[in-house]
C-alpha cells in the first residue's frame, strides 16, 4: 500500500502498514457519505474508517470507486456489528460489508464491541481469524476491548489483534489499557480523538497552538500522532477536513506532550465496554 509520503504509518503485528492519520465516517449520513468522502479524499486522506453499524459502507465504496485512485492506495477499515458475533452471522456480515463497499477485501476488520454479557466475542474473534485466512481481511483487530477481554482472546485463539480501537482523548487517556495493549503488540486507535468537539481550551494548550500557528484542535491531534496512536477525525466540512489533515508539518516537544498528558480526568464520553449491551 502507498500513501502520501507526509502521512506517517505504523507497522501492525501482521507486517502491514497503516496510515496514522485517517478519516472517520461515524455519524455521516448515508446519503451524504459519498460527497463527504470525495471531499476528504481530495484533501489527501487515504485511510478510511467505517462500520456496518454506520450504514454508510455503500457510500464509502462509491467514493472510493469514483476517486479513480488505485485500491492499493487506500486503507479501509470496517467493523462487525454486535448482533453478528456468532460464526454464521459473522461470515455473512463480512460478505455483506464487502458487497456494499464494492471491494474484494478490507485492510482491517474489527469486532465493534465485546458485549461480555453475551459471551460470544471469542467465537467472533475465531471467525475473524477465518476471515483473515480467506483473504477477505488483510488484518483483524478489536474495538472497545478491555484487558480482561483481550486476555481471553489470547488464551482461546491463535492470533493477537492488530489494533484495539478505543475511546481516547485528553480527558480520557486509558493509560493502563494502552500499556497492556502495547505490551502485547497491539496498536492503539483513538476514536473521538477530540472528545466529540470538546476541545481543551486552556492557556497552556492555546500557547502551544499559537507557537506552531495551529488551532487547539490541530495540536491535540498532533499529540495523538506523537504518542504513536492512529486517529481518524471526521468532519462534513471541507475546511475542517483540511484543517485536521494539516498537522503533518510539526511535532510537539516532550514538554508540550506532557501538557496534554496532564489533562487526563478519567472522563469517558462514550459507553463503558464492560456494560455496553446494545445490539
Amino acid at each position: 500500500m502507498t500513501t502520501s509520503p507526509s502521512v506517517p504509518t505504523v507497522r501492525l503485528n501482521n507486517g502491514s502498514e497503516i496510515p496514522q492519520l485517517g478519516f472517520g465516517v461515524f455519524q455521516v449520513e448515508p446519503e451524504r457519505t459519498q460527497e463527504v468522502l470525495e471531499s476528504a479524499i481530495g484533501v489527501g486522506y487515504r485511510h478510511i474508517d467505517t462500520a456496518a453499524a454506520y450504514r454508510n459502507e455503500k457510500g464509502t465504496g462509491a467514493a472510493i470507486a469514483a476517486s479513480g485512485i488505485p485500491r492499493e492506495d487506500f486503507f479501509i477499515t470496517t467493523k462487525l456489528w454486535n448482533a453478528n458475533h456468532r460464526r454464521d452471522k459473522a461470515l455473512a456480515a463480512i460478505d455483506r460489508s464487502l458487497d456494499l463497499l464494492g471491494l474484494d477485501y478490507v485492510d482491517l476488520y474489527l469486532i465493534h464491541w465485546p458485549l461480555p454479557m453475551f459471551d460470544e466475542y471469542v467465537q467472533a474473534w475465531k471467525t475473524l481469524e477465518e476471515i483473515a485466512a480467506s483473504g477477505k481481511a488483510r488484518a483483524i483487530g478489536v474495538s472497545n476491548f478491555l484487558p480482561e477481554h483481550l486476555e481471553r482472546v489470547f488464551a482461546e485463539s491463535e492470533t493477537v489483534p492488530a489494533v484495539n480501537q478505543i475511546e481516547l482523548h485528553p480527558q480520557f487517556q486509558q493509560r493502563e489499557l494502552v500499556e497492556f495493549s502495547k505490551r502485547h503488540g497491539i496498536e492503539i486507535e483513538a476514536w473521538s480523538p477530540l472528545a466529540s468537539g470538546q476541545i481543551v481550551d486552556r492557556d497552556d494548550v492555546r500557547a502551544i497552538a499559537e507557537k506552531y500557528g495551529k488551532t487547539p484542535a490541530q495540536v491535540t491531534l498532533r499529540w495523538h500522532l506523537d504518542e504513536g496512536r492512529i486517529i481518524f477525525p471526521k468532519s462534513n466540512n471541507a475546511d475542517r477536513q483540511r484543517e485536521n489533515f494539516d498537522i503533518l508539518d510539526f511535532s510537539l516537544t516532550p514538554e508540550e506532550i506532557a501538557v496534554f498528558d496532564a489533562l487526563d480526568e478519567n472522563r469517558r464520553i462514550g459507553a463503558d465496554p464492560a456494560t455496553a449491551d446494545f445490539r
